[in-house]
């Protein structure tokens, strides 16, 4: 497997290269073979990414001896050789062979878990479905269909039936004749509920034992009598089978939120099971079951996770406990103390304990400690770390106990030790007879003297198979599994009176083909062979040897004299072996070297090669002192490189630090300030004073002027430089947490005000003391200039200066005339450039929320008072798409003085506006209708925006509704004259400016909705239903519309202008309708007087075009929902209408607005004799929330079998839908990007936003073999 690389000389130990290093990994690792097996002596398997599902029920159908026997049985002979699967016309069965080698792997090969991609290659599976979840229950009816498909001609052609089949019959007793009539019904398995059930019993009970009663408006139709009489229906099982599976319905949907839902109710289930009761015969023998097999879910409905826990029913497993462990290893300390292994409080044992738990396969180094807490309650660095430093510097402490593995990623516990431990383990439990009828030997008699218990040889024990782990449970556990999100999910129950053969007990090998024996031997061979090279693969590293001759002192650092070629020597060696013989290794390697030898841990940073630790104890291995693959050591004589003393250890490290100061330089007759860049090497250890005085010197500025400042980044765009305190000057960079490229900032006194760029382009803001801060002031005054050209000055400020300071000291530094402070004022500016409303200067920076580095804009105009508020206002309805404007006024004035001022400054005149308030949209929102109230009154805020709106408000007590014509049953002929008319009156209408030009309501514009604008009516609240249409009739556009009587007009309330409600009761006030100020009504012309009462319903039916996805047109009935208003109700008032039977009728409800059709069914569910009767479904409520004006689809199922009611334009609408949602995320996200959101929030808003993966039907492939 991997070749030559880690051949070598049996007593050299190492391979000797002469190659450069640079401190990393010289090579990767090879991948490590399969774990051993766990210590309870059973395999898992391994979950390829979604399967543990399938994990769950092959672990189950392995511990069915009968099957698993059953399927051994099977030779080559019939099933066929797997060798020649690939054959053309060859009639090998592939999934049973793949089921029996699988089989094979899990009981013989020592692996820790096995691998099932063969068999799900076998099933056709590619890599979605290996990674994608799917339901146990329908997997188990799905396997079981493709190994009956795939052994037909067979003798194991009838294996499932066997084993799982059942018989139920359902009777119907006519009450009348007294005939019976029967249905018998197979199964594989039975579905039972779990809502509203208190357990497995009771489930049964209502299926099996409970009848059902037709009578009142339920009748059954008896063949024999020939018409509708009462009858009882009863269910009861005629065959049991020989395993009885139950699958558990979790999973329900809730109506009213349109969503599904998992039950984690408590569902008790038995360990022993009579089925006695249920059963048709009373005599039947055979009825007691045990329990052997419980699938669990963990998660919820969309998603979770599959164990099961499994009866070890010929004992294969070493079943053991926590407790058991403990005290063997407290024996193994000391046996004569009794003390809790957790109050000895050695942790080199507490970890032993852990580990021999966990197994051979190791865990993590990092979840290590998170076991320990679990266990003992106290975390390591709690109670370990003052005296054992971390838990992986006392692993490596240890490497005659525990082997760290996967480059120290990984710990598990030795061969040798766990064996030691296995031993005494196993000395307190029973010796696993493998022939059926051995005993333990007697010489271990005397070690299980004092267990507190003794698992005798004939009891069997559960375990939990949850994929690669396997664990020992107690029969209580499966309690814990009755309710909660972890519950069970399955049950699989075998017939008491089964036997196993002596022979089985205890013997994996037992009937297992000869074939698959030599198989699983070859494989066992194999592995041991890739642990024996893996074990002397992970021990082998390279370290590089950076040779002391071969370097020289310089700038703070060693740096290699030549080329680092020449420097470098790298070694193999064993890890195991001790400083000694790396030492005498490197003499043989080096015969140029005179005199002592000291090798030292180096490290390669920025500033060169620097050295720590030197090894001296020479009997202490490689790996005990941390010396990893790809390490750097230097060898040299301990004090002196080429006649320079070295300083060692962490206190003299290297620091490469960034100085940038500034220098003035002459640029077409303009002194301009550009700051420079140089690189400094110092030691940790050195103080900020000699740090000043370094860069004092090479700077050329003197200490007294010189001010050292350290960068703060803001943003990814700025930087601030925070001067150091006077108190870090006796601070050495350690201290001040100061790292390698780290910048510094060296600055005289006169460059205290200075924002420039650095070199790489950000934005360097200086400010003088660390106790006060700045702000910087960009001037707006000027006119004509570009925003890179406008001054910016660099104001110091307090938090306790006030804003009209601020402007002062800004309007001196940009040099304008002194009465342009009188003129101007300072408004923040957001991230995106916007300026915001006037600071009022009374205000203290504090008080007015400013922080440092935070910009103004010096702006033309008055600081507003504290009696004014600053506003900004648009006209149109939407503040986004129109120029904004802003305006200064007294808080005190009314709404009218407000809207008159607002459009004097816009230039506009007339009464027909009103004011809005702005939504989150900035969208125009809620109307300021008390026109006479003031701007305080109405909680008008400084900075609000306002929108200007056409149209005048209503008085008092009055309603504005927009009228729009619905003109469903216009034909073309109408419509196309309607349209003329229409056109002419509004071309009149423009000419005389009575209509307004600012709103375009066109005829394609709604042409899908059926709705044409008509206009405005003014009418009051008090009026009733008969006023409004008779005032609807008034408006230009409906005058010469040929109306008999108001009673031929439908009124319907609007709801993004569609048809939500129509209006009833034509003297109803129209108060009484609590129409809102954005209500819009519709108007409707009818053939024929209408009365709607209350308790009536408009719908609108559309039949089904035969054969086609389309529909006839649109039918109007009116259904009466006094009594009920139920799915059979309509139903029938549907049937009626088209004179159908019920039965020959589908019916749905059209949702427009999602292109999506729900069919309406008429259910009922099974309740017990001592329940009441549950209430019928209303439709009205969730989830078809029937109301007027909705679309009914019908099918006529006599000549239509196609229950499918979209169309094709549904089809176009919900890819519409899907696109303008796939624009709108894009947006989303570019928004985000723009606003320099973190990548935090981004991750949050696409974790918010991603959709569920869409379900796919699960399949397995099968050939014919018929």
């Amino acid at each position: 497997m991997f070749g030559d690389m880690f051949e070598e000389e049996e007593d050299s130990g190492f391979v000797c290269e002469n190659k450069v290093g640079n401190g990393g990994k010289s090579r990767k690792k090879d991948t490590e073979p399969p774990a051993h097996r766990a210590a309870c002596n059973l395999s898992g398997i391994k979950n390829q990414g979604g399967t543990c599902y399938l994990n769950s029920l092959l672990q189950t159908l392995l511990y069915t001896p009968e099957f698993r026997e059953s399927l051994f049985a099977l030779g080559p002979e019939e099933l066929g050789d797997l060798s020649e699967k690939d054959k053309p016309e060859s009639k090998v069965r592939v999934i049973p062979l793949e089921l029996q080698r699988l089989f094979a792997q899990l009981l013989l090969a020592d692996q820790l878990a096995a691998s099932t991609s063969d068999l799900t290659d076998s099933f056709g599976w590619t890599s979605n479905e290996e990674t994608s979840q799917h339901d146990v229950q329908e997997l188990n009816r799905i396997l079981f269909s493709a190994l009956e498909s795939s052994l037909v001609g067979t003798s194991g052609h009838d294996l499932i039936n066997r084993l799982y089949h059942g018989i139920v019959v359902n009777k119907i007793f006519c009450k009348e004749c007294s005939n019976i009539s029967e249905r018998q019904e197979d199964f594989l398995d039975l579905t039972v509920a779990v809502k509203d059930v208190s357990g497995l019993e009771e489930s049964l009970y209502a299926l099996y034992v409970e009848e059902e009663h037709f009578d009142n408006d339920n009748l059954y139709q008896c063949g024999r009598c020939e018409k509708l009489v009462k009858a009882t229906k009863s269910a009861k099982i005629r065959h049991l089978p020989t395993f009885l599976t139950i699958s558990l319905l979790r999973f329900n949907f809730d109506f009213a939120k349109c969503e599904r839902y998992k039950e984690t109710g408590c569902y008790s289930f038995p360990v022993r099971l009579d089925m006695r009761p249920f059963c048709e015969q009373d005599n039947l023998a055979g009825t007691e079951y045990e329990l052997f097999s419980v699938i669990i879910h963990k998660g919820g409905c969309y998603g979770g996770h599959y164990h099961a826990y499994i009866k070890d029913i010929d004992q294969l497993g070493t079943w053991f406990s926590l407790d058991e462990e403990k005290t063997v290893i407290n024996s193994t300390k000391d046996p004569t103390k009794e003390a809790n292994l957790l109050e000895l409080g050695d942790p080199l044992e507490i970890l032993r304990a852990i580990l021999v738990q966990i197994g051979p396969d190791g865990i993590l180094v990092d979840q290590l400690g998170q076991k320990l807490l679990e266990k003992v309650g106290v975390a390591w660095n709690k109670r370990y770390r003052k005296q054992c430093g971390s838990i992986r510097k006392f692993l490596e402490r240890h490497p005659d106990v525990f082997l760290l593995k996967a480059d120290g990623t990984r710990v598990a516990l030795k061969q040798t030790d766990h064996g030691y431990l296995g031993q005494q383990l196993h000395k307190s439990k029973v010796k696993k007879a493998q022939t059926g009828n051995s005993t333990a030997s007697g010489e271990h008699g005397d070690d299980t003297e004092g267990m507190q218990s003794i698992t005798p040889t004939s009891e069997v024990h559960w375990f939990d198979f949850d994929d690669s782990q396997v664990r020992p449970i107690h029969e209580k556990d499966i309690e814990k599994q009755f309710q909660g999100k972890e519950c069970a999910y399955m049950l699989f129950y075998r017939k008491s009176q089964l036997q196993r053969p002596l022979q089985a007990r205890g013997n994996s090998r037992y009937k297992v083909p000869a074939n698959l024996l030599e198989e699983i031997a070859s494989l066992d061979a194999s592995l041991q062979k890739q642990r024996a090279e893996f074990d002397s693969a992970a021990n082998n590293i390279e370290i590089h040897l950076h040779l002391g001759p071969k370097y020289k002192f310089e700038n703070g650092a060693l740096q290699p004299v030549s080329s680092q070629k020449d420097s470098v020597l790298t070694i193999t060696i064993d890890r195991r072996k001790t400083v000694g013989d790396l030492m005498q290794t490197i003499f043989q390697q080096l015969e140029f070297w005179k005199g002592d030898m000291v090798i030292t841990v180096a490290k390669q940073l920025p500033a060169g090669l620097h050295l720590y630790e030197t090894l001296k104890e020479d009997h202490i291995s490689l790996h005990s002192l941390g010396i990893t693959d790809g390490a750097i050591l230097f060898v040299w004589n301990g004090n002196k490189v080429c006649g320079v003393k070295v300083q060692t250890g962490e206190e003299f490290e290297p620091l490469l630090l960034k100085i940038l100061y500034p220098r003035m330089r002459r640029k077409s007759e303009t002194e301009i300030i550009q700051f420079n860049e140089t690189q400094k090497v110092f030691t940790r250890n050195t103080l900020l004073s000699s740090v000043r005085e370094a860069v004092a010197l090479s700077t050329g500025i003197s200490p007294e002027e010189l001010t050292l400042c350290y960068r703060k980044l803001e943003n990814q765009m700025s930087s601030n430089w925070i001067v150091f305190d006077n108190e870090d000057v006796h601070k050495t960079l350690a201290e001040l947490r100061l790292k390698d490229g780290d910048s510094m900032l060296a600055t005289d006194q006169k460059y205290y005000d200075l924002s420039v760029p650095c070199p790489n382009d950000t934005l360097v803001n200086v400010a003088p003391q660390t106790d006060r801060s700045w702000l910087q002031i960009k001037d707006y005054c000027g006119e004509g200039l570009s925003q890179s050209a406008r001054a910016v000055v660099t104001i110091p400020v307090t938090m306790e200066m006030l804003v009209s300071e601020i402007k002062t000291n800004a309007v001196e530094k940009l040099k304008l005339r002194s009465e342009k402070e009188n003129e101007t004022c300072l408004r923040p500016i957001d991230r995106v450039g916007k300026l915001l409303p006037p600071v009022y200067e009374n205000l203290t920076v504090k008080d007015a929320g400013f922080k440092t580095g935070s910009t103004l804009a010096l702006f033309p105009g008055c600081t507003p008072t504290d009696t004014q508020l600053f506003l900004y206002f648009a006209i149109g309805d939407r503040l986004h798409l129109s120029p904004e404007m802003e305006i200064v006024i007294e808080q005190s004035i009314s709404v009218r003085e407000c809207l008159k001022l607002m459009l004097e400054k816009a230039g506009l005149s007339g009464e027909c506006w009103h004011l809005r308030k702005t939504d989150w949209c900035c969208d125009a929102g809620e109307v300021l209708k008390d026109e006479e109230a003031t701007l305080a009154d109405m909680k008008i805020t400084n900075g609000e925006a306002l929108v200007i709106m056409e149209g005048r408000l209503p008085p008092k007590g009055f309603l504005m509704l927009p009228v729009w014509f619905y003109h469903s049953a216009l034909n073309s002929v109408n419509t196309g004259s309607f349209q003329e008319k229409q056109k002419s009156i509004e071309d009149g209408l423009c000419s005389l400016s009575i209509l307004s030009t600012a709103r375009d309501f066109s005829l394609q514009q709604y042409m899908d909705t059926d709705l044409e604008f008509m206009g405005n009516i003014e009418i009051s609240g008090d009026a009733s239903l008969e006023d409004l249409k008779t005032q609807v009739l008034t408006l230009p556009l409906l005058q010469g519309l040929p109306v008999p009587s108001v009673k031929f007009l439908r009124v319907w309330l609007l709801e993004n202008k569609c048809p939500a409600k129509i209006l009833r009761n034509q003297q109803q006030q129209l108060s009484k309708f609590k129409l809102g100020s954005s209500a819009e009504i519709g108007i409707q012309l009818l053939q024929a007087e209408e009365h709607l009462a209350s308790t009536e319903l408009l719908l609108r039916l559309r039949m089904a075009v035969p054969g086609e996805r389309t529909y006839y047109p649109v039918e109007e009935i009116v259904w009466d929902i006094s009594k009920e208003s139920t799915a059979r109700s309509l139903r029938q008032r549907i049937s009626q209408h088209y004179s159908l039977a019920p039965e020959h009728i589908e019916i749905a409800k059209q949702f427009t607005d999602q292109f999506e059709w729900m069919p309406i069914t008429t259910w009922s569910q099974q309740v017990s004799k001592k329940k009441k009767k549950k209430k019928l479904q209303s439709l009205q409520g969730a989830p078809y929330y029937l109301k007027d004006g909705d679309v009914i689809g019908v099918k006529n199922l006599l000549i239509d079998n196609n229950k499918d009611f979209s169309t094709v334009t549904d089809d176009i609408g919900k890819e519409k839908l899907r696109l303008e949602g796939s624009n709108k995320n894009k947006r989303q996200q570019a928004t985000a990007h723009q606003s320099g959101e973190s990548t935090e929030n981004s991750e949050r808003q696409v974790v918010r936003g991603r959709t569920r993966r869409p379900e796919v039907a699960l399949s397995i492939s099968v050939a014919d073999f018929r």
